[in-house]
């Protein structure tokens, strides 16, 4: 047991070195496992800025092209509808008229030609025609807004068939000069135009160009889908205004179909019509992803090279000390009896002895002897005598248990046992323990009981721990003139002997 404790005592700090290698080792992975992961986030937020950049570029684009369309388109129907109060044109003939009212925007290609309606809805001048076919728009919703409201200004229709074609209808209101409903001058951008602008442009297919009105009417959208376009998305409860604002981006699932995407809407805020640009999410962190295994497979691959290596290490530290313990032990005891040598004893005697005057406690020692032990090598011979030496340190052994007690064999056949913190009478009473053992197993025989003697001291300065290795020496020499077999304790400081 004492020595299983010296060994422990001996492994530790060795383990303890191991340990703190292992620790160190999982730390330094843990923290370039974290600026690695670090590194990777800020690499993946640079990717969606990147991303979002672009997209905001793109719709912005888009939307000063549609509005540039816009204005010139509104232009025309200004010209038409403030020409429209001339005096002169309900005099000159119909190709001066046609030559007055329209320019050259309106031959454009994609614009549909403009048309008046009086304020009847009847159709009474086209820009395509000097003989317009009769027909009648009271009912359209763009006539109805111009007539019902006065201020309503240039007027956006959704997406409509218009003469044939699908087209989203602009329209003004013609007053007269008390500010009367006298009609409406309409025209249309055709559809043609959004897809001939749209295929410009490099885009993915999963890549999506979305046109809304201010009332979040999709006017127009790629990839173009019928049942798409016209949809409001304020009737869609998943899809709030405050999501996507001015110049805001959005990532996740669209209103349209299921496919995250990052949105990016944008910047301007007084054209009628604006633009939301979005790329897929796969798409966008594409590139990220497969940096990111690369960057992943390359620094799992360290971790597990450092992790082993620090095992590997770890195991040979542990390796290095059991050897050192090993051979601290076999330097430390005797090899015959597996009690502690005398070189280990006048260490620990040392360090005991300066614990005990800190402490101001007592510190008792034994020394054994055995008795006749010449005799009974001479008679038995030096086999049997090795024998009799290994007997008399088991019954030490057993009789000595506390973890800070030191048994050794002090040479020849004596021994000592060091008891801190051991009065003279506890350890008179461990010294006739050992010797009743030894008599016991040796049944009694000749030659094969010990002596002891006893001495208990409390350190004070100014006294070393030799007067207590003197005391209980003379003690132990009373034991053997006073017949042996026995035990004698020392009194300290006369040194007078007691039975």
């Amino acid at each position: 047991m004492l020595s299983g404790w010296r060994e422990a005592t001996a492994r530790r700090p060795w383990r303890i070195s191991a340990k703190l290698l292992i620790i160190s080792s999982v730390v330094t992975v843990i923290g370039f496992s974290a600026i690695c992961v670090n590194v990777m986030l800020d690499m993946r937020r640079g990717e969606e800025a990147l991303a979002r950049q672009t997209l905001e570029n793109l719709a912005t684009t888009i939307e000063a092209d549609i509005s540039r369309n816009v204005e010139i388109y509104d232009l025309s129907l200004k010209a038409v509808a403030s020409n429209m109060l001339l005096p002169e044109i309900a005099t000159v003939s119909r190709p001066i008229r046609q030559l007055i009212l329209f320019d050259h925007a309106t031959t454009a290609k994609h614009f549909g030609a403009i048309q008046v309606f009086d304020a009847d809805g009847g159709l009474t001048i086209d820009a395509s025609t000097l003989d317009p076919v009769p027909e009648n728009r009271a009912d359209e919703e763009y006539f109805r807004v111009h007539r019902d409201n006065p201020n309503a200004g240039l007027f956006i229709s959704r997406p409509m068939l218009f003469r044939g074609a699908y087209a989203i209808v602009l329209s003004r209101r013609v007053s007269d000069q008390d500010g009367g409903f006298m009609g409406v001058v309409a025209g249309s951008i055709r559809f043609s135009y959004f897809h001939e602008l749209f295929e410009r442009l490099s885009l993915d297919p999963e890549d999506t160009i979305t046109v809304l009105k201010r009332d979040r009417t999709i006017m127009m959208r790629r990839p173009f889908d019928l049942d798409v376009i016209g949809r409001n998305l304020g009737d869609r409860s998943n899809w709030k205004p405050e999501i996507l604002k001015e110049a805001r981006s959005y990532a996740g699932q669209g209103p349209v179909d299921a496919t995250p995407r990052l949105y990016v809407r944008s910047t301007s805020i007084t054209t009628p019509l604006y633009v939301v640009a979005g790329k897929p999410l796969s798409a966008v962190f594409a590139l990220w992803q497969r940096e990111a295994y690369r960057i992943g497979a390359v620094v799992l691959a360290l971790i597990l090279f450092v992790l082993a290596s620090t095992l590997v290490l770890a195991r040979e530290i542990s390796r290095r000390a059991d050897a050192e313990s090993r051979l601290e032990e076999m330097a430390t005891t005797d090899a015959l009896t597996g009690l502690r040598n005398r070189r280990k004893f006048d260490q620990v005697i040392d360090t005991e002895w300066r614990r005990a005057a800190r402490q101001k406690s007592e510190v008792a020692l034994l020394m054994i002897d055995a008795d006749h032990f010449k005799a009974y090598n001479d008679t038995f011979g030096h086999q049997a005598g090795d024998q009799l030496l290994v007997g008399i340190a088991i019954c030490i052994s057993d009789s000595v248990r506390r973890a800070g007690d030191c048994a050794a064999r002090y040479g020849g056949e004596e021994f000592a046992v060091l008891l801190p913190n051991t009065s003279a009478a506890d350890a008179f009473k461990i010294a006739e323990t050992i010797r009743a053992k030894v008599l016991g197993w040796s049944d009694g025989g000749a030659g094969s009981t010990v002596s002891c003697g006893i001495a208990s001291l409390a350190p004070t300065s100014g006294i070393d721990w030799s007067v207590l290795v003197a005391a209980a020496d003379k003690a132990l020499y009373a034991a053997k003139a006073g017949g042996r077999n026995q035990s004698v304790v020392a009194s300290l400081p006369k040194l007078s002997l007691v039975a």
